[in-house]
């Protein structure tokens, strides 16, 4: 038996601390191989961030952690690009102000851990087109753009439409850069929990291919019942399966259904 991953959403510490992980490198090569800007939309607590940290290590070349992985004989490990990381999971920005700070000091992080130093304070839609810009000019390879939790400075101010209305005109701005940047980029994905329509916040950004329902992609995240019945046999005893199937099998976004993990985590535990 493995340790359970439960709330974990870093590849590397699944991979070198025995933790179980449900191998997804398949969905990430045929991602990579058949398009370049993609948008996911799953609940929370389906391992989306878990994926985007999938596709950085990946990216960046740590090719140790997918030994043993579908991917691991099927990828140049001798190509590297640099990854830039955006995520607004943590914390609450109650006005466009904070949102602002936050993207601004995000870039700067971002520039300082590729060895360029960046001043975002003034205009955050230059500063992140400097960013990747340069990215592209030092490393002389194309810059992959991770974004996690797109949407949830918009979700946290519901309550107040006008500060939301703000908001998403300031993230509309923001991401419409990367559309700009097209010569600059290798591969972007954005995901969140809810899918707002493109006319509201990606009119700047209308080249992405969403595949939240496509079938192809259905099981991305969560687990199948294949995953269950292999991966996670050492667990099932003393449990009744069909039980487990009825309670927590119940995903489905036009394709394979899912377990949602954290839920049937929480049971194993």
């Amino acid at each position: 038996m493995k340790k359970l991953p439960i709330g974990l959403q870093t590849f590397s510490k699944l991979r070198e601390d025995n933790y179980y992980y449900v191998d997804k490198t398949p969905f990430v090569q045929e991602l990579i191989e058949q398009g370049k800007y993609y948008f996911l939309s799953r609940p929370r607590r389906f391992g989306k961030s878990l994926f985007i940290d999938t596709l950085s290590e990946l990216f960046s070349g740590k090719r140790e952690l997918f030994s043993g992985l579908a991917i691991y004989d099927n990828w140049d490990w001798t190509s590297k690009n640099p990854v830039i990381r955006i995520s607004f999971g943590s914390g609450v920005l109650h006005n466009r102000k904070q949102l602002d700070f936050r993207i601004a000091k995000l870039l700067e992080v971002n520039g300082s851990e590729q060895g360029i130093e960046l001043d975002c304070s003034g205009d955050i839609v230059s500063c992140f087109s400097d960013l990747i810009r340069q990215t592209h000019n030092l490393t002389g390879e194309r810059v992959v753009i991770l974004i996690d939790e797109y949407d949830k400075p918009i979700l946290d101010n519901l309550g107040e439409p006008s500060v939301a209305k703000e908001i998403r005109d300031g993230l509309r701005n923001f991401y419409s850069v990367i559309k700009d940047m097209d010569e600059h980029i290798r591969f972007a994905m954005l995901t969140g929990v809810s899918k707002f329509s493109k006319v509201s916040l990606f009119s700047g950004l209308n080249n992405l291919n969403d595949i939240t329902v496509d079938k192809k992609y259905s099981a991305i995240c969560g687990y199948t019942d294949h995953d269950i019945d292999t991966v996670f046999l050492a667990e099932l005893e003393g449990l009744d399966r069909g039980q487990i199937r009825e309670w927590y099998n119940g995903y489905n976004w036009t394709g394979v259904s899912v377990y949602n993990p954290f839920d049937v985590l929480l049971l194993f535990d």
